[in-house]
């Protein structure tokens, strides 16, 4: 996989945006790490990030913020870890991101998306045949060069052993994040992402997990998303525009309350439906992604699809339909299929969702259930991945999506388009 001596995953660049840019790393052992950056262009590096120095019992993570960036520029760099520059197989780069506003039309870009990764370790997983497989799915993602790419969720497989101890949690992160199909991937585009049950807790785990604490700073710990809850909100719920598309990271776990016909059911809880709304009516997006780890759209009330929880569902449905908010796409993942849900809200406004499951774990090959928004045809269920390309002038823009198997192969292509959805 090209891994240096003393990194054991990554680097995985997070963010990169015009004036700072972050990317993390996670060493074998206890050391001291930077990076010397400059523009690719350029015979030298002539910039360092600040040093870090990883800890066990941060499992040696570590991010290292490049800051002073230029818009629009290419940047190279290079990691030391104890003052012994780092060699790797694949090339270490990001572009800071572009000022287009007010000046040119935005920018194509390429983004990708999964959900469900369950790498196997036979002394944790249960005795049979493997869940896990097909991991060079991650290559056949890198392969097609996306810009960035979302995680939806179950970007780990928390097992019995791993629930109940921090060490548990560092240990399952750090045995997912160091497969070696998986490095070049990370290194060559953004990372952003969410979480659903598997990197919570177990299976189904709500908000009265003993141990969400614990999930969410392990969740901190390897991840470099924007941002980590809102104001006093605790959780992960963030948000950021990658070009010209507004992204709402919803939090579907740490609030989220069990099933009972004694107290109101919530999976996102009032305060994060408000701010997502507040997010959406200040949005000027053409497409307005929300992503979540459970299924909004779909219509069968069936495992944890939002469909069971339908006063908090209706609630933000009715909402979208009040503030006359347009272009919003939901995108999903959990559910070890994939399709593409529509929904007409009652002002003839249309809401999308694409649900994209699995990527290595089990698919489920015999899905029954009837929804009654899923887009004819759209049905998958085999292992695959999402890529959105997002093209067009401003005002003018395309959203396609299409899903790929485990090789590449594309399987199933869905367009929207700013003129459907604005020009009424």
């Amino acid at each position: 996989m090209g891994q240096s001596p003393d990194v054991l995953s990554g680097p995985m660049l997070g963010y990169s945006e015009s004036k700072e840019a972050v990317v993390w790393l996670q060493l074998k052992e206890p050391g001291r790490v930077y990076a010397k950056y400059g523009e690719a262009s350029a015979e030298s590096l002539t910039m360092k990030t600040d040093g870090v120095a990883t800890s066990a019992n941060t499992a040696n993570t570590a991010k290292l913020y490049f800051t002073n960036l230029k818009e629009g520029v290419k940047y190279r760099y290079e990691i030391v870890v104890n003052e012994q520059v780092q060699k790797l197989s694949y090339p270490l780069e990001f572009t800071a991101a572009p000022l287009w506003e007010y000046r040119t039309d935005p920018p194509e870009f390429t983004m990708a998306f999964g959900s469900c990764t369950y790498i196997n370790e036979a002394a944790a997983d249960r005795p049979g045949k493997p869940y896990g497989g097909a991991y060079a799915i991650f290559e056949s993602i890198r392969s097609k060069e996306p810009d960035a790419m979302l995680w939806l969720g179950d970007n780990i497989y928390l097992r019995p052993v791993d629930w109940w101890t921090r060490s548990g949690y560092l240990s399952r992160y750090t045995h997912t994040r160091s497969l070696p199909e998986l490095q070049s991937l990370m290194a060559s585009c953004n990372h952003f992402a969410i979480w659903d049950d598997h990197d919570f807790g177990p299976n189904d785990a709500s908000g009265s997990w003993i141990h969400k604490d614990v999930a969410l700073e392990t969740f901190k710990l390897f991840w470099a998303n924007h941002s980590y809850g809102y104001w006093d909100l605790p959780g992960i719920m963030s948000a950021f525009r990658y070009r010209d598309v507004d992204f709402i990271l919803m939090d579907n776990r740490y609030h989220r309350t069990e099933q009972s016909a004694n107290h109101p059911e919530q999976i996102f809880g009032r305060e994060q439906c408000d701010r997502l709304i507040d997010l959406l009516k200040q949005s000027r997006a053409p497409f307005k992604l929300v992503a979540t780890g459970g299924q909004f759209l779909n219509s069968a009330q069936v495992y944890e699809n939002h469909s069971n929880y339908e006063e908090e569902r209706q609630y933000i449905l009715d909402r979208l339909t009040q503030e006359n908010i347009k272009g919003v796409v939901f995108i999903s993942g959990d559910r070890h299929h994939s399709e593409v849900s529509e929904y007409t809200l009652a002002n003839g406004h249309k809401v999308y969702e694409y649900t994209v499951s699995p990527l290595t774990s089990g698919p489920n090959t015999t899905v029954e259930e009837v929804n009654e928004n899923r887009v004819k045809g759209s049905l998958l269920t085999a292992r695959n991945f999402g890529l959105m390309k997002v093209t067009g002038k401003f005002r003018e823009r395309i959203l396609t999506f299409t899903f790929y198997d485990t090789d590449g192969k594309a399987l199933f292509t869905h367009e929207i388009t700013a003129e459907s959805i604005y020009r009424r």
